[in-house]
């Protein structure tokens, strides 16, 4: 670095561009909420329609009970998912995504297209509805 009043422009120029620079807000909450374990997995299982919490089960394999509960509990109350409950017998309780839920669909195409394009076939799939 040169000497104070010595300095070239490139150096007192204001760094903005071309440097790393603190993720905004959302970007930090979306992957707050998305980089739980399961929970984008949870969601690409209820993408293509509700399903009752064995076929969720079913549909994300190595997803135990608790946790599947814990997820669709937290995604209930951020608004992305509804949980209905069929009057029985035998009383039965499904699960759907809400408009905002849903609203994700491009977003969740758009990762899986990227990771086709970028990450090793040895990770972990990416759901088939979500596949161009």
């Amino acid at each position: 670095m040169a000497e104070p009043g010595n300095q070239t422009q490139e150096e007192t120029a204001p760094s903005a561009a071309g440097q790393c620079t603190a993720p905004e807000s959302s970007i930090t909450r979306v992957f707050q909420m998305l980089g739980k374990r399961w929970t984008g997995l949870v969601l690409a299982a209820l993408m293509n329609g509700p399903g009752h919490f064995a076929q969720l089960r079913r549909a994300v394999p190595g997803i135990s009970e608790r946790m599947l509960s814990d997820r669709l509990t937290e995604l209930g109350s951020l608004g992305l998912v509804v949980r209905t409950v069929e009057e029985g017998p035998p009383l039965r309780v499904s699960y759907r995504l809400s408009a905002a839920g849903l609203a994700l669909r491009p977003a969740m195409t758009e990762l899986t297209r990227w990771a086709d394009a970028h990450l090793p076939e040895e990770a972990a799939g990416c759901p088939q509805e979500f596949r161009p």
